[in-house]
């Protein structure tokens, strides 16, 4: 039943982030065709002619079709970012996790698993879970007389290291995606800014006088590729590293509550 649950769970965020893509590319072509691209944002009311002064649109909007991957790029970033923020903070708990971790300790060392089990049932989260999946093993392995005390004491590591492998696929979820979006992002406004280049060249090699609205669009585009290009990999850098700093740190205290259940069952049964 449990694998059933988490078969349909995992299917679920496969369909989230496959349709974060289409949705975050259609919202992004809406945004540059009919907002920056109204024509209300260039001389003329044309969008073909230099933007207004000033006028942010109409600006980014002789970034060229780059931008609009870009805004999708963005897009995904904010979407994933808001996911994982949820999808982390649900799996840290109710309360603070190393006061948590702690509190279970002491439990263990008075070898009072029920008050341990009450912890994890307030706390909640991720590592309650590994750690109430523990303490469930622990409680089946004192009333076993089968196995020599290395066994269960192996067996007590083994669960740990299966709780705790079925909660980190869930806490790392999308992470791949803000990974592969802080390098793609830098080479696509990378590609965007050589194009922009490449135009402003081509309008001044123009027989006689260079043409100067091409060349204004030529460096608009390349330097509007590169700011989008540039804030939008460090966004998800920033994310990234974030979120797999708060990772790092429910993991450390999964290892550390699991080490001390271990521990304690060995202190506790001679």
């Amino acid at each position: 039943m449990n694998k059933n649950r988490k078969t349909k769970k995992r299917g679920f965020k496969l369909s989230f982030s496959l349709l974060v893509i289409p949705i975050a590319l259609a919202l992004a072509t809406a945004v540059y065709l009919f907002i920056m691209g109204n024509p209300s944002n260039f001389q003329g009311n044309d969008s073909a002619n230099s933007p207004l002064p000033g006028n942010i649109y109409g600006i980014i909007y002789k970034g060229g079709f780059i931008v609009p991957i870009l805004m999708t790029l963005l897009l995904m970033v904010i979407t994933f970012v808001i996911e994982r923020f949820m999808a982390i903070s649900k799996a840290t708990g109710t309360g603070d996790v190393v006061d948590f971790v702690q509190v279970v300790k002491a439990d263990l060392q008075n070898n009072d698993l029920d008050s341990a089990m009450m912890e994890c049932d307030e706390q909640k989260g991720s590592v309650a879970n590994v750690i109430r999946s523990v303490l469930i093993k622990y409680r089946m392995l004192e009333k076993d007389n089968t196995l020599a005390k290395d066994q269960k004491l192996a067996a007590l590591q083994a669960e740990v290291e299966e709780s705790t492998s079925l909660e980190l696929p869930a806490l790392e979820e999308n992470l791949v995606v803000l990974a592969t979006i802080t390098s793609l992002a830098t080479l696509m406004g990378l590609l965007g800014t050589v194009m922009g280049m490449i135009r402003a060249f081509a309008a001044l090699a123009n027989a006689g006088a260079p043409d100067s609205v091409a060349l204004a669009s030529g460096i608009s585009e390349a330097l509007v590729n590169t700011a989008f290009g540039i804030g939008t990999a460090a966004l998800a850098l920033i994310f990234y590293n974030y979120f797999t700093t708060r990772i790092d740190k429910l993991t450390y205290n999964i290892d550390e509550a699991g080490f001390s259940l271990v521990q304690s069952y060995a202190a506790n049964h001679a």
